[in-house]
């Protein structure tokens, strides 16, 4: 955790390039550094070019090789294999072009705080919108300190499936006046987190120190990813307390620590948890159900959260029956999942006053992905774009069908996850029909000449069909027909929420 020269330093900051670019590099080349519209933010002056050990890194940094830990998925999933360092020179910083008026430089702050003179400033680390716990609770930390309160949200890349920036920074907001005058200041930290729980709290500290806080607040699983798929804890609730108590004299940033605030309801108060008298009554709302009040249009508690608040939430999250959705078929060539495709989206043109986009494999072949072959690359690509453009559908509150082979299950949770971004829904269905009735279906004679070796790479001949792990519904044509394929798709909308049961249409009309 520290660096050549002693300095304690306990996530490694990296320059990943591709394999491509880190051998064509020599020591003293100038590497330009871009954004994602092509504008140069810095130069950096090439000293080494090097392969890390990621296994090693994600058990150090992380505490597991596990991919279910998002930044171990991160690092090992999406990270090149090569790295790149050397000397960085900055030519502009990057642009930003919401709330501009909350975001404030290390150097910044430290002036403002000097100004208003603040001596001592605790920082509140979030990357949630912030309830009536949140509010007491820096505000508890500050008193219990003496000093004034930063919240110091991030706004950078966060966990899988948390609320977006733009509306957690409303949320920030409109909590504000809760406050007494001139004792809390709201910035905004573009820090792409880590998850990495006890080191990523160390981490936290030193940013803080640099932004001119003295204190930070750290309480429960700070940084943490939570559970994995069998509910173990990635990290002891406390563990990131301990490890910056133990190096807060080293850095010169006292530690607040904290417990979770429960609600007693009979008191009406927030109380620690570890302070709640036996026999005492407590309430809280976890964020998975959060999630679920959000998607059902179901009230948020006002002991739980301020209706400003709410407010906030609800322009973001519509509730599920006014969401887009995208409805993903999978399967052979030949399993009917065109014919399902096209019986479904009458269906839902009938049902649904939303938008319907189908997005057939052969037709997006003909009009997105005409020059693409079909190379393990270029399949990868086309359902990239696939997955775009119906989450972008979605993402409109339109409902987007897709249909191609998409034999590949990276790709298709990598389309998954696209779509979750976008704060839609996502449906797999697998239409798992067998090769061998895919065989005798095949009109237009390609298993044919897949096995006669005149095509390359053909799904289920010479290429592999990877099934899915994950798919909402499986089904078979060679069983079910089309129409009855499109009613269980139907009927599994209706039960997640995306649709209104025709009871309930007939009722409200």
């Amino acid at each position: 955790m520290r660096l050549a020269d002693g300095t304690l330093w306990p996530i490694p900051i990296t320059l990943d390039v591709d394999d491509d670019i880190a051998g064509r590099l020599r020591i003293d080349d100038l590497l330009a550094l871009r954004d994602p519209e092509g504008v140069m933010l810095a130069t950096l002056r090439v000293e080494t070019v090097w392969r890390p050990d990621r296994g090693l890194e994600a058990e150090t940094v992380y505490g597991t090789r596990s991919p279910e830990h998002p930044g171990v998925h991160q690092l090992l999933e999406a990270t090149h294999r090569s790295c790149v360092g050397g000397r960085l020179e900055g030519v502009v910083p990057p642009a930003h072009y919401d709330f501009k008026h909350l975001r404030r430089t290390p150097a910044e702050l430290r002036a403002e705080f000097v100004q208003a003179g603040w001596r001592r400033v605790v920082a509140f680390q979030t990357r949630n919108p912030m309830h009536r716990a949140h509010l007491e609770l820096p505000r508890r930390a500050a008193r219990k300190v003496g000093g004034q309160l930063l919240i110091h949200p991030v706004v950078g890349m966060t966990k899988p499936g948390d609320v977006d920036h733009a509306t957690r920074v409303r949320c920030y907001m409109a909590l504000l006046d809760r406050y007494p005058p001139a004792t809390t200041r709201l910035a905004l930290l573009p820090l792409a987190m880590r998850m990495a729980g006890p080191r990523e709290a160390l981490w936290h500290a030193i940013i803080r120190k640099n932004h001119g806080c003295t204190h930070l607040i750290v309480g429960r699983d700070h940084a943490g990813p939570g559970s994995d798929a069998q509910g173990r804890p990635f990290y002891d609730p406390y563990e990131a307390q301990e490890m910056v108590r133990a190096h807060q004299d080293e850095l010169g940033v006292g530690m607040v620590p904290f417990q979770m605030l429960v609600y007693a309801p009979d008191l009406d108060t927030y109380l620690e948890e570890d302070r709640v008298a036996a026999g005492t009554r407590v309430v809280t709302v976890s964020g998975t159900e959060l999630r679920r009040k959000l998607n059902t249009g179901d009230e948020l508690p006002e002991w739980f959260t301020f209706p400003e608040v709410a407010r906030e939430l609800r322009r973001s999250y519509a509730p599920r029956d006014r969401q887009g959705f995208v409805v993903f078929l999978t399967g052979l060539s030949g399993s009917g999942k065109s014919t399902i495709a096209q019986t479904l989206l009458v269906k839902l043109v009938e049902r649904s006053s939303r938008s319907v986009t189908l997005l057939d494999g052969d037709v997006v072949r003909k009009y997105l992905s005409s020059e693409l072959g079909f190379s393990k690359e270029h399949r990868d690509l086309n359902i990239r774009r696939i997955g775009y453009v119906a989450s972008e559908v979605a993402r409109h509150g339109g409902i987007a069908i897709c249909a191609p082979i998409a034999p590949y299950d990276a790709l298709r949770k990598e389309v998954r996850a696209m779509t979750a971004q976008q704060r839609a829904g996502f449906t797999l269905v697998h239409v798992a029909t067998s090769i061998e009735v895919c065989e005798e279906r095949d009109r237009k004679g390609l298993y044919a000449k897949a096995r006669a070796g005149l095509i390359a790479g053909f799904t289920g001949i010479s290429d592999p069909y990877e099934p899915p792990d994950d798919a909402e519904l499986v089904v078979d044509t060679a069983t079910t027909s089309a129409e009855g394929v499109a009613d269980l798709i139907l009927g599994h909308l209706e039960t997640e929420g995306y649709l209104r049961t025709a009871a309930a249409v007939e009722l409200a009309s």
